[in-house]
């Protein structure tokens, strides 16, 4: 067992790790031991990670399907375990304290034989984690929340980050990616949260995949270029545009910041009247007189682009 790992070290440029007895955890130029195999052929890009229980304790990555996430939240945690292996990592640097378990909440898949859904062992292993986790563990999570409806998704991923940051009995370090761009919020309101994502450059409408971790929340996910990508007709991209269009418009308030933590970044809580203008007060008395069931789809999107552009 020591041969082989004296002999991938030395073949792939490994280093060997040093432990310390505090609770940070720093990787320079980290990478994934097995994905960087896959490819000899493109440069695998590494990235830096940077973890502890006070000021970065929980870091929010987001990025574009296929940007990279995954792979960063799982080359942090076989670096922590090969390095308590006694192996070197595949890393520059790596600065690691003693990791009491490694919590990993990834991928999704079903349990037909006990009868339980993608989403319900989703929640299963999420409350083991929540349950068992201490200071001293290492705690990565993928997408939590997906396999529901997007409101009860955020609210219980936004509730997962929340008492991980929050419980002193937990407080783990933790790698959490998602698409749900809410979540960047809980930087506004818990102080051990910090918002990263996979850096992308748009040419021409197209995506290019950095690979590069960097500070800052992404601004969206790009899910509709990176279905391009993989093939859908031309018309249903095209579809999708406007109903992302349509639906992204309405989803934020009405001075154009996201809603769901409450705050603006300036000041403190966003207090909005709505009653502050004539049209919408027009538009007020519309909706509560409109009878939803007698509206097809296409009519309640024509109805809601006219309201909102009364609004605007």
């Amino acid at each position: 067992m020591l041969a082989a790992l004296a002999e991938v070290a030395a073949t792939y440029n490994y280093h060997r790790p040093v432990f310390h007895d505090g609770n940070s955890l720093k990787i320079v130029e980290g990478r994934h031991p097995c994905v960087e195999l896959l490819h000899p052929s493109e440069r695998f890009i590494p990235n830096d990670t940077y973890l502890d229980n006070e000021k970065n304790q929980i870091l929010i990555v987001t990025g574009p399907n296929m940007g990279g996430k995954s792979t960063y939240l799982r080359q942090t945690a076989l670096i922590a375990l090969l390095g308590q292996t006694g192996s070197f990592v595949p890393a520059k640097e790596a600065h690691l304290p003693v990791i009491d378990r490694i919590f990993t909440r990834i991928g999704a898949s079903d349990n037909l034989v006990q009868g339980q859904s993608t989403f319900m062992v989703e929640m299963i292993e999420t409350a083991y984690i929540l349950h068992h986790a201490t200071p001293n563990s290492l705690i990565i999570l993928d997408e939590i929340g997906r396999g529901t409806s997007t409101f009860d998704g955020v609210a219980i991923a936004w509730a997962v980050a929340e008492f991980l940051h929050n419980k002193p009995r937990v407080r783990a370090k933790t790698l959490f990616a998602t698409h749900f761009h809410e979540l960047t919020e809980l930087a506004i309101t818990c102080s051990c949260v910090k918002n990263y994502n996979i850096a992308i450059k748009e040419w021409n409408d197209e995506i290019i995949f950095l690979r590069k971790v960097q500070e800052g929340a992404a601004d969206k996910s790009y899910g509709i270029q990176v279905a391009r990508l993989a093939g859908l007709p031309a018309e249903v991209i095209q579809r999708a545009k406007e109903i992302l269009n349509t639906l992204e418009n309405n989803s934020f308030d009405l001075r154009g910041k996201p809603i769901l933590a409450g705050k603006s970044e300036d000041s403190g809580v966003l207090q909005l009247d709505l009653f502050k203008e004539d049209t919408r007060l027009e538009v007020i008395e519309t909706l509560k007189h409109l009878s939803l069931e007698d509206l097809t789809p296409l009519q309640a999107l024509n109805l809601l682009a006219e309201l909102k552009t009364k609004l605007n």
